[in-house]
């Protein structure tokens, strides 16, 4: 790992409560519970700490190494955010623009509404603009987060089909009707796959090809990409084939496979040096050594709350958080369950993944795992200990 390196004490960790972090993670996977983690801790610019504990894969008997290679799913999508912003730096994306602009398959899209009456469209009352989907306010969703009639309709669209490209998968998007009106309520949602095919529109290239160019390149990530080619493939992390606490078959996507279909809001797999660096980068305020990617005022702009008073109520959104353009934002030091102080923003993967930024604490960490189900009590587990180690 090449990261720019110091002393836990020098970056005011204590390596008692450090020992103890790891001995945590030591026991979850003693108790069949983790297969495998690495995890990085970083303060004033500098990685402060890493940590790898069990296997890469289950009963392989290969050691978790520093270098495994996980999928990250959800946290591709501050990546394809800060992809977006830099665009809108170049002013070849506006933030104002209205999504059918660029997508005019979006021009006809309406609002399911569901109530006593029954089920019924409505017309838009504004159009989704790019700053929609960015912050997750576009009207569009998961089919996993609701069990409403629009929920039902995206899993049954086909949405994951491997055989499409970024232009379908957007095509099959605006033949769907809205969750919400516009701007009217936040749910996690598909955008981000929507910003993908944007920054091929805007920049002339694929999602992975801009990427490459423009963020993975410029920051020595030289393991992240869609899919793990065959030399690197025996680096590989894996989950257990089946949950250790409900006994459901676990099933994540193969990353052996060259994907048409480059998903921005779930498709890349990367290392925890490699995002480590992407972390460096946005707690140097845009910048990691020679290279910026965005301006520091751009980033602000990005980790700023960008809901106010609509509605986000939701199971990925904790207490005390706003959302900002691409990451959730802490916008209470009270309220949420976990600690860290205003400014902070973070966002994770379904498989486990996670890391936050806490701009006030000159903090930045990061735990790479594939363990679906347990990914809520691990991430409280890291978060806790983690802060728990701050000694200055």
């Amino acid at each position: 790992m090449d990261n720019a390196w110091s002393s836990p004490r020098d970056a005011g960790l204590d390596p008692d409560r450090l020992a103890k972090l790891a001995g945590a993670l030591q026991d979850q996977i003693a108790r069949g519970r983790l297969p495998g983690a690495v995890a990085m801790i970083g303060r004033r610019g500098r990685v402060a700490w890493t940590h790898t504990a069990g296997e890469l894969a289950p009963g392989g008997g290969v050691p978790m190494r520093e270098d495994a290679i996980f999928r990250i799913f959800s946290m591709t999508k501050p990546i394809v955010s800060v992809a977006i912003m830099m665009l809108v730096e170049d002013f070849r994306i506006r933030l104002a623009d209205p999504l059918e602009r660029h997508l005019p398959d979006f021009a006809t899209s309406k609002v399911l509404v569901e109530d006593a009456s029954g089920v019924r469209e409505e017309p838009l009352r504004r159009p989704i603009t790019v700053q929609d989907l960015l912050r997750h306010t576009s009207g569009l969703t998961y089919d996993f987060v609701g069990t409403g009639e629009v929920h039902r309709r995206y899993a049954q669209a086909k949405l994951h089909e491997p055989t499409q490209d970024n232009a379908e998968q957007a095509r099959r998007l605006a033949a769907l009707p809205l969750a919400h009106q516009p701007g009217s309520r936040w749910e996690y949602s598909r955008a981000t796959d929507v910003l993908g095919r944007l920054v091929e529109l805007a920049s002339g290239m694929s999602l992975g090809e801009f990427l490459q160019a423009r963020i993975l390149g410029p920051l020595g990530m030289v393991d992240t990409a869609f899919h793990v080619a065959p030399a690197q493939q025996h680096r590989i992390a894996e989950p257990f084939a089946t949950d250790p606490d409900s006994g459901a078959a676990v099933k994540l996507f193969d990353p052996r496979r060259v994907p048409r279909f480059e998903s921005g809001g779930g498709g890349l797999m990367s290392t925890l040096a490699d995002y480590g660096r992407f972390l460096q980068m946005l707690a140097g305020g845009g910048r990691l050594g020679g290279t910026r990617l965005l301006s520091r005022d751009t980033l602000a702009f990005m980790t700023a709350d960008h809901l106010g008073d609509i509605p986000h109520e939701a199971a990925q959104l904790p207490p005390g958080h706003g959302f900002g353009l691409g990451f959730a934002v802490r916008t209470h030091a009270g309220l949420a369950p976990l600690p860290g102080a205003v400014g902070s923003y973070f966002w994770g993967g379904i498989a486990g993944t996670t890391f936050w930024v806490d701009p006030a604490r000159e903090l930045f960490a990061c735990m790479m795992v594939q363990a679906p189900m347990q990914r809520d009590e691990l991430r409280a587990l890291f978060r806790t200990m983690v802060y728990a180690s701050l000694d200055d």
